[in-house]
């Protein structure tokens, strides 16, 4: 496969691998909110819902795009919109960019995340989750 700029050519395979990780990344996601105390960091579960958020954006563009971003995960979301054109709805843009945007708060940030901060961005996983679990029927 070869690579154009941030993006990396891949095969059809690629789309289902990354979207069984991707359910993998969002289950423990959510198994790490539900045996959250109080007091627990948001920052580990953050950094999950992130690495989910990008698995299935990678799942989406490997199938209806047949490449994947690498390494530039800012521009995740301007491959997303060419890959999907018309069918990414602007409120599916967004909540990606929003998780994308905790990426280096929850991964390299010196700032602690709250759970409710953690809990909050699963919400928005689960809803993007669910469209692009939607779009994959498609393919």
């Amino acid at each position: 496969m070869t690579r154009s700029g941030s993006t990396k050519a891949v095969d059809a395979s690629h789309g289902l691998n990354r979207l069984t990780i991707a359910r993998a990344f969002l289950e423990s996601a959510q198994n790490q909110v539900a045996i959250a105390q109080s007091g627990t960091l948001g920052n580990q579960i953050a950094a999950t819902i992130v690495n989910a958020a990008i698995a299935y954006t990678d799942a989406l563009t490997a199938t209806f795009g047949s490449k994947i971003n690498q390494q530039d995960h800012s521009a995740m979301v301007k491959t997303l919109r060419q890959v999907m054109g018309n069918r990414l709805p602007k409120a599916q843009e967004t909540r990606l960019a929003r998780i994308l945007g905790n990426k280096d708060l929850a991964q390299y940030g010196g700032r602690f995340m709250l759970l409710s901060d953690a809990q909050s961005l699963l919400t928005q996983l689960e809803e993007y989750a669910a469209w692009a679990e939607s779009e994959m029927t498609r393919a």
